[in-house]
């Protein structure tokens, strides 16, 4: 289990993918309130996460080029670099009483096309730093650590924000992106594809969509993903902190968040232990949990009872991240495996700046409590809708792959 961290390629990838995730659970909540205590409007809060979201849709197709054709090691350490200056801008314009919401719309689009370079890069990335025999539990522990990561970046944004002001968690946000570049910068590796060769962008984009369009269960899930994600976007990244705010309280707020990645770590530690035929079944199958938080955030809003959603939501979240990234590696040419990511990621995220935008004009009509059974109902059809599908009932390991045990988890 530990014979990846051996190699110092692998070690400085799941170092600066751990920081990574502290900040990526930090800043939501130091942001949410960030905004909540300078307008006090949800539709505000929902209009600037919404933009971050729609400029990571639009660009992670970049993204996703540029990891498979430039050197993956430049495209971290690039990306983690504009990362950190962005929201360090952030930061000093809440802790100087500076900020507007204009100013918050114009850096959080900047940093949602960091995002978007980012995120094919790191997800296609560890296949490369270990030798191939070591790519499952190499990525066992990237999941570990940076669900680990998480559980400590939530908590410590829910205490920053109580104790000291979401300025401030702004400011250590800033300073996570600055220690990934520190720790991506011992990454050496190249991009996969021949860096002499001279294609173009649309060709390459079109090699990737054929891979992603050539599979029935890949793009199913794809949509499926696409309603789930909006709704759990507007419910728990735009909602849940008001009704928090109303409810347990911010501080409590982080540590709901943390229980939710505590329970993708015994999510992960299960799923390694899981032997399925149909796995791409069962992981789809358990996203009916995700709609646990949100009916508990509508109808029993206590620390509890949110506790208990958390946990269980995150352990489904781990078995379905497990199912689609062993899919994805089983079946995808690795050479084209960041563009499918691309593709995978704009799908899926395509609606969540129109159900970060939309939930809170459509709250304020309908209100809180309904609105969240409506984004609840949403989860449950858009996981029946991708069981509709025979191709994901029933896709199963290939042989080749499954007897040689290459599982992959980059989600």
């Amino acid at each position: 289990m530990l014979a990846p961290l051996r190699y110092g390629v692998f070690r400085y990838l799941a170092a600066g993918r751990l920081a990574n995730m502290v900040g990526t659970a930090l800043a939501p909540i130091a942001l949410a309130f960030a905004v909540l205590d300078l307008t006090g409007s949800v539709r505000d809060l929902g209009l600037v996460v919404g933009t971050r979201s729609l400029m990571t849709v639009l660009f992670v197709l970049v993204g996703g080029v540029a990891a498979d054709k430039l050197p993956r090691r430049l495209v971290l350490v690039g990306s983690n670099v504009l990362g950190a200056l962005t929201q360090a801008a952030v930061a000093a314009l809440v802790l100087t009483g500076a900020a507007t919401i204009p100013l918050l719309l114009a850096l959080g689009a900047a940093n949602g096309i960091v995002a978007a370079l980012a995120q094919p890069a790191s997800a296609a990335a560890t296949p490369q730093t270990v030798p191939p025999e070591l790519i499952l539990p190499a990525n066992a522990l990237i999941r570990l650590g940076m669900n680990a990561g998480m559980i400590g970046g939530a908590s410590l944004g829910g205490l920053l924000v109580a104790a000291a002001g979401p300025g401030w968690g702004l400011a250590v946000d800033a300073l996570t992106f600055a220690v990934a570049a520190a720790m991506f910068a011992g990454v050496r590796i190249s991009g996969t594809r021949d860096r002499g060769a001279r294609t173009r962008v649309l060709t390459d984009l079109r090699e990737g969509w054929a891979e992603f369009t050539a599979r029935t269960w890949v793009w199913v899930v794809v949509l499926g993903f696409m309603v789930l994600n909006a709704a759990l976007a507007g419910g728990v990244n735009v909602l849940g902190p008001a009704v928090a705010d109303q409810t347990i309280g911010r501080s409590a707020w982080g540590v709901v968040l943390a229980a939710q990645t505590a329970g993708m770590v015994v999510g992960g530690l299960i799923a390694l232990r899981i032997r399925v035929r149909r796995l791409l079944r069962l992981g789809v199958l358990c996203m009916l949990a995700e709609a646990l938080l949100l009916l508990g955030l509508a109808l029993t809003p206590s620390l509890i009872m949110l506790l208990m959603a958390a946990v269980a939501v995150g352990i489904a979240v781990e078995q379905f991240a497990v199912a689609w990234d062993t899919s994805l590696a089983q079946h995808i040419p690795g050479e084209r495996l960041a563009r499918v990511y691309s593709y995978d990621m704009l799908g899926s995220w395509t609606a969540v700046p129109l159900g970060q935008i939309a939930v809170a004009p459509l709250s304020e009509v309908i209100g809180t409590r309904v609105t969240l059974l409506i984004l609840a109902a949403s989860v449950v059809v858009a996981v029946l809708g991708m069981l509709t599908s025979r191709d994901v009932r029933r896709l199963g390991a290939t042989r080749t792959d499954a007897d040689s045990g290459l599982e992959s988890s980059r989600r």
